[in-house]
């Protein structure tokens, strides 16, 4: 299998020169591990996604230490030490800040669920010790030449492995495969769920619901558990990276009345839908929708990539206008729309006036499926969804006069 060049390298090797040490979580079959061997290369490695490197540590993680002390030695200067499925041990992170902390070594740590290292009384997250980062399914820009077409993205989604496999019911199977051995077993388990029925029922349901407004009495109604458990599903794909929380810009400067509960997108598109138990002929409608939510994990993943503080927001007066996504930078706002259409026109763009207008944003963009972007009107935008990652560079991008 070829491997995929990831912008998040960059990031990656920057923080190492640095001198710092890096957390990157991510999803199962992102790359994160990949990406280390191959564009990385550390000098020791370890993977406790390995039954027999697990067990070796997981009672006496001192071990680990003692052994890392004595391999040091063999290195003129800090060595890189990777350490993959780290929240299988979450003591392992005391080892780490006791090497950090004397400089012996620097580590690059890999997980994938930020749930394990977040719980318990002796949680040791490294403070101010590592850099934290996040592995996400391919970007638009990472997938190479001949790039699929935009309708295989919303069915199959983006991870490596699905992407580069050639054969539609194969990945359809892996897909699947996905769902039922990773998302019903082991997260299932993380949860603690003991009834299968309901969480098999909430996935499928929350995968449906992905990229809409949540409303969890309804959805306790639907699927007949509390909603307070329901919340707590929702938090525990959130915590293993399943699904992307979208807060909305919750104050107005007018007497507007604005929407202030959450939306939450699956992180993989390929993954919502085989979560949802849907087939792959799939309607304009529901492309249409699915494409908004491909560009909202889009969004997200280059907002990731280009800032930690840059945030993915979104804007709804409960009278009905709405902006499906806003870039918020410090509060300093970018609306964005996204229309399938291939030609958008003013009428498109009616909710960014009213938005720019009352929050002074300087800049906006209607995401569309146009083959080259185009001025709608003042400061605002008609953008080829391919080009979702200029908006974030805004100098490689010049408004059309």
């Amino acid at each position: 299998m070829d491997y995929i060049s990831r912008k998040i390298a960059s990031n990656l090797t920057h923080a190492l020169s640095r001198g710092k040490s890096v957390l990157l979580l991510g999803a199962r079959q992102t790359g994160k591990t990949t990406l280390i061997a191959q564009q990385i290369k550390p000098d020791i490695s370890y993977s406790f996604a390995r039954a027999t490197t697990r067990q070796r540590y997981e009672q006496n993680p001192a071990l680990l230490e003692s052994e890392l002390e004595e391999q040091i030695k063999g290195y003129t200067k800090p060595p890189v030490v990777f350490i993959d499925e780290v929240q299988k041990i979450p003591r392992i992170m005391d080892v780490a800040q006791s090497l950090i902390d004397q400089r012996l070594a620097q580590f690059i740590l890999t997980g994938s669920s930020a749930r394990k290292l977040k719980t318990g009384n002796d949680l040791n997250l490294l403070p101010g010790r590592v850099v934290s980062l996040m592995m996400t399914p391919l970007i638009y820009d990472e997938i190479p030449e001949p790039k699929p077409t935009l309708e295989n993205m919303l069915v199959y989604g983006t991870l490596p492995g699905i992407l580069l496999e050639s054969e539609p019911g194969v990945k359809d199977t892996d897909l699947y495969s996905y769902v039922t051995t990773y998302l019903e077993e082991e997260i299932r388990a993380e949860a603690m769920v003991r009834n299968i029925g309901h969480f098999s029922r909430f996935l499928e349901i929350a995968a449906g619901e992905s990229g809409k407004q949540l409303n969890f009495t309804r959805l306790s109604q639907d699927i007949g558990i509390a909603g307070t458990t329901i919340a707590n599903y929702y938090q525990v794909l959130e915590d293993c990276l399943i699904t992307l929380r979208i807060d909305p810009i919750d104050h107005s400067t007018t007497k507007r009345r604005l929407i202030k509960s959450p939306k939450y997108l699956f992180f993989d598109m390929g993954v919502r839908r085989a979560c949802a138990n849907e087939g792959t002929k799939l309607s304009q409608k529901m492309l249409a929708d699915l494409f908004e939510q491909y560009v909202g994990t889009e969004l997200v993943y280059h907002s990731q990539l280009s800032s930690p503080g840059v945030k993915i927001k979104y804007w709804r007066d409960s009278a009905g206008p709405e902006i499906d996504y806003v870039i918020d930078q410090a509060h300093a706002y970018i609306p964005v729309e996204v229309k399938w259409t291939d030609k958008p026109n003013l009428s498109d763009a009616r909710h960014l006036k009213k938005f720019i207008d009352e929050y002074a944003a300087e800049q906006a963009y209607v995401i569309c499926r146009t083959p080259y972007r185009y001025k709608l009107a003042e400061n605002i935008m008609a953008l080829p969804w391919q080009e979702i990652g200029t908006i974030f560079y805004p100098s490689k991008l010049k408004m059309p006069k």
